[in-house]
């Protein structure tokens, strides 16, 4: 046999043997395993391909993990046995995973991160935001003094979903201050500064005197607050900060996310629930007075929930426990704490049965199903009300339930928790919001 038909056949055995490998489920396990992980400081996760092979495995830095070795030290692991990857300083660090310590199958990168420890909610909330000026929401004609119909907004080129800042240079707080400046202005133009999907325009129309009420109009629809209830996901140790609802406060009508100006969180009493069917999502409802029951207010409205400060935690005692980064979230059993009447915040079983990598941040980060029995002869699954219910697994608060599958009320999504950790420090990034 000549050399190059030896070398001919040695290449296609190895590429036979290389294909296989890859093909097989043991290897494809482990190339489906995520290629980037955040680990606390000081903390032990256990890995188990249940793969008869042994691997070489190297790092670009030294002291920040510690991964165990059957093999004497050798830089060579058994993946037919649990191996544990140990995290000993904050840093840094790729781990490269080699067959027969030559062929590359896996490159992960590591992260070694403080440990950040919140306090889990669950509890009900009622929820008030006063928006920044005064969104447009729809359009009415009037009916000028003259019989005739008049449409100003049109003069104008107003948006739904326009947001009014000012008229005439004067800053609106609330609806009832457009009202009060084009009426002190009379049969006057007026200029609008409005924020319009995040830009800033100008406009100018002259108002109407209706024949109605004779009052001066523009012909706009407009809302500057909103209420409902919702759930408290987690504060901060030192009672600073909370995060909520685990998803944005929309328009009703237009489904814009609300700017906010000031608002408050305050303790809610569930008086009674509307049970979740299929085409039917169910109901929390609860009631909450401003003045007596306020524990914090909202300084952030974002895709990820709503943020503020605690002002008055006084009957909120659980202890704290670790964030769980997605890295570390299992699809499996987890736990969510929520509130479905007046006895308070409650565990209910949940399995989370789908969870999505994600390198941005995203509402739809796992697919959850409430499989407590309790829970779904109350309310039927998620109901409107639990978005913000905190999600535990394996002691550690890893996200919070956001939305309801409208086809199946026992189903839902969730957002990672750190997605909502990086919004409540971003919001008080000069502050150490975290104390570690």
């Amino acid at each position: 046999m000549n050399r190059n038909k030896i070398k001919y056949l040695i290449f296609a055995f190895l590429s036979a043997l290389i294909i296989y490998i890859n093909y097989t489920p043991a290897i494809k396990s482990v190339y489906q395993t995520p290629n980037y992980y955040k680990f606390f400081e000081g903390e032990k996760v256990k890995f188990n391909f249940n793969l008869p092979l042994k691997v070489g495995f190297y790092t670009d830095r030294q002291g920040i993990v510690k991964i165990d070795n059957d093999e004497g030290g050798n830089n060579i692991l058994n993946l037919d046995k649990p191996f544990s990857v140990e995290t000993l300083n904050r840093g840094k660090v790729n781990i490269n995973f080699r067959l027969f310590g030559i062929f590359p199958i896996k490159s992960i990168y590591v992260d070694v991160i403080p440990t950040i420890k919140v306090i889990p909610g669950g509890d009900s909330i009622g929820v008030k935001l006063n928006t920044k000026g005064a969104l447009v929401v729809g359009y009415s004609d009037i009916i000028g003094t003259d019989d005739k119909i008049y449409s100003p907004y049109r003069e104008g080129k107003i948006q739904i979903g326009d947001i009014i800042l000012e008229v005439n240079n004067i800053k609106i707080n609330s609806a009832d201050d457009i009202t009060d400046i084009i009426n002190k202005q009379k049969d006057t133009m007026v200029t609008l500064k409005i924020s319009r999907k995040g830009n800033i325009v100008y406009s100018k129309l002259h108002p109407v005197l209706a024949k109605d009420d004779q009052k001066y109009k523009l012909g706009l629809w407009v809302r500057d607050h909103t209420a409902g209830i919702g759930t408290l996901t987690f504060y901060t140790e030192d009672k600073k900060y909370y995060a909520a609802l685990g998803h944005a406060i929309t328009d009703i009508d237009t489904g814009d996310v609300l700017s906010v100006n000031n608002g408050q969180i305050m303790k809610s009493k569930i008086t009674s629930v509307s049970k979740g069917k299929r085409s039917s999502p169910g109901e929390l409802r609860g009631i909450f007075l401003e003045e007596v029951d306020t524990i914090g207010d909202i300084e952030k409205n974002t895709e990820y929930g709503i943020y503020g400060k605690i002002i008055n935690p006084s009957d909120i005692s659980l202890k704290s426990i670790p964030i769980g980064y997605q890295s570390q979230v299992v699809e499996g059993p987890a736990k969510i704490l929520t509130t479905i009447d007046n006895t308070g915040v409650k565990e209910f079983d949940i399995q989370i049965i789908k969870k999505v990598e994600q390198k941005n941040p995203n509402q739809k980060g796992m697919i959850i199903k409430i499989v407590d029995k309790e829970l779904l002869d109350k309310t039927g699954g998620i109901v409107q009300g639990m978005s913000g219910s905190p999600i535990i697994q394996n002691g550690k608060l890893i996200g919070a339930v956001t939305h309801v599958f409208v086809n199946d009320p026992t189903k839902g999504y969730a957002v990672y928790a750190e997605w909502m950790i990086n919004e409540m420090e971003n919001l008080h990034h000069d502050e150490n919001v975290f104390k570690n």
